[in-house]
């Protein structure tokens, strides 16, 4: 990889950590190193390199995004990839939802807030930034956002999770629409969603009993495999919806 510089939403989280830790890791062989920006929501990890810079984000709040994205404009000329891993799937109080009565309004909005919403307001604001990349499209510049084969609509056989499937189905719409805009106006960039498998974190570990062993990704197999994706794209492939071995998941 040449040098990039890279802009990670919810690196506190497991896929985000996982994924800012690859890129040090690679970035530590290459001597043209480009700078890896990253962002925690209330506690900043415990680790550190000479080209990582943390800031506070709150994804539910569009001025925290602005804000984070301004110091970036402080540091870096242009980002390279965007990717955001934030997602909402429970909260100490909600469960995803196993049937219509247990829907409630607040959780559901929440969900749309972070998992759906909240892309598209990063796209809004990082937007000058990814303007100044240098790229061609054998090498885009990449806008990524973690999703979830169960929101495909049609991969959907078992109902349920009303409120994830359908701020996770939420998301592709917006991506795809992105993509189509930035077509027009940003070329050479690539807006991908991605399904990540299903991967040992605190989103998911409520709901492991029924996957098989090798079936549960380690948080460092999926960065690995997100990011190969990812360095393959082309700028032909924007608006797609794949899964971390870059096989295309139906809308």
């Amino acid at each position: 990889m040449n040098q990039k510089n890279y802009f990670i939403i919810g690196a506190s989280g497991g896929i985000g950590q996982a994924i800012v830790k690859q890129l040090m890791e690679m970035s530590a062989n290459n001597k043209s190193r480009g700078k890896i920006f990253a962002t925690y929501h209330a506690n900043q990890p415990n680790f550190a390199a000479d080209n990582l810079y943390w800031l506070p984000m709150d994804v539910s709040n569009e001025k925290s995004i602005e804000q984070a994205i301004a110091d970036i404009k402080q540091q870096a000329p242009h980002i390279d990839w965007v990717i955001n891993c934030v997602g909402l799937l429970h909260t100490p109080h909600n469960q995803p939802e196993k049937a219509l009565r247990q829907l409630e309004t607040d959780f559901f909005l929440q969900s749309m807030q972070i998992n759906a919403l909240a892309s598209l307001l990063i796209a809004k604001h990082i937007k000058p930034l990814l303007a100044k990349a240098e790229r061609s499209t054998n090498a885009p510049a990449i806008f990524a956002t973690i999703s979830a084969r169960v929101g495909s609509i049609g991969d959907n056989q078992l109902g349920g999770w009303y409120s994830y499937r359908m701020s996770k189905a939420a998301l592709n719409m917006g991506m795809k629409n992105l993509s189509i805009e930035w077509t027009r106006s940003l070329k050479d960039v690539c807006v991908v969603v991605m399904q990540p498998g299903t991967v040992d974190t605190q989103l998911s570990s409520p709901f492991q009993g029924n996957v098989a062993d090798e079936k549960l990704f380690s948080p460092a197999y999926s960065a690995e495999r997100l990011i190969e994706v990812l360095d393959s794209m082309t700028a032909a492939q924007s608006g797609s919806f794949v899964d971390w071995a870059g096989e295309s998941i139906p809308w």
